[in-house]
């Protein structure tokens, strides 16, 4: 494979003025793409509002020779996102490459967290990413290219204690993503989500001091730049951290058939260990390969012919 190489191409990333997409968008700008950098520049929490973070990396990519602009907007809100997508078509003519990175947490365990912290960290994650793909998502349909890339997290794929409302958002990045790489398959359209763990102000407190000094974001961007590269993969869930990849999937076991009187609790609990066995497990591509798969086991089961 030669060099990616981002010439032509004009990329957003959401909360690109510190951390991991602070890195994406030098990333990007340092192959060539011209680079929409967009920070709310809030405080962790999502508190607070200032232009010196987005603004600091636009002048970091003139630095460099580059071409950027900053935007403030929340990504939540879904008039600003537009303004931000209009006026980088009025610069540049054309959207290549969505990264969806801006987050907020408000940790809190779930007997204690009020519902507008969780609300509110779901609209920054899962609004957010849904609003700046949403506003680009006819222009990369007619310019018959787009590359998205949805931010998601250990934390969603996984758990982690006392992160119900960041675990449930970022959970929510894979269910979005399988779709919409369905959808934009035909326009050439790919759709990834990065996963990354990365010593950030988002996770400071949170890992060891040899840990951080491992986890850059750095480290992460070069996985990154491939998933929005001509290139590039889609309905892929890259894991990244500290120079390491590797591919998050789901797979749906074996499992049992049970017809008719046999259809009972009681045989589900009694064959469980069956159900769960992960010998000879699949992966599905959409939804109807599971209902796909079901009605041609209880076919089989009953000696019938099911053509599907």
């Amino acid at each position: 494979m030669g060099e990616i190489r981002f010439g032509g191409r004009v990329a957003i990333v959401t909360g690109a003025g510190t951390g991991l997409g602070r890195s994406h968008a030098l990333g990007l700008a340092e192959r060539g793409a011209k680079v929409v950098v967009n920070d709310l520049g809030v405080s962790r929490d999502g508190s607070g509002a200032s232009s010196e973070a987005a603004e600091a990396v636009v002048d970091e990519i003139r630095a460099m020779g580059g071409t950027a602009m900053a935007h403030g907007t929340d990504v939540s809100d879904e008039a600003g996102v537009k303004d931000m997508v209009a006026q980088a078509m009025d610069a540049w003519g054309r959207i290549d490459i969505v990264v969806n990175n801006a987050g907020i947490l408000r940790d809190k365990t779930f007997a204690k967290m009020e519902m507008a912290d969780f609300r509110k960290v779901v609209d920054v994650h899962l609004i957010g990413s849904a609003n700046v793909a949403h506003a680009c998502w006819p222009i990369m349909r007619e310019q018959k290219y787009g590359r998205i890339v949805l931010t998601s997290s250990a934390s969603g794929l996984y758990g982690n204690f006392g992160q119900s409302n960041y675990g449930a958002a970022k959970a929510a990045m894979m269910g979005l993503m399988n779709v919409l790489h369905l959808e934009g398959a035909r326009d050439n359209i790919r759709v990834n989500t990065l996963a990354p763990t990365a010593a950030t102000r988002m996770t400071e407190d949170l890992l060891p001091a040899e840990a951080q000094a491992l986890l850059a974001p750095e480290t992460i961007t070069p996985g990154l730049l491939y998933l929005v590269s001509e290139d590039g993969p889609s309905r892929v869930i890259l894991g990244a951290g500290a120079g390491s990849f590797s591919q998050t999937q789901v797979y749906e076991s074996t499992g049992i058939t049970l017809m008719d009187e046999d259809n009972t609790p009681e045989a589900v609990a009694a064959q469980f260990d069956q159900i769960t066995d992960p010998a000879g497990h699949v992966e599905m591509t959409d939804a109807f390969s599971q209902t796909r798969k079901y009605a041609l086991n209880a076919a089989k089961a009953r000696g019938l012919k099911l053509e599907w």
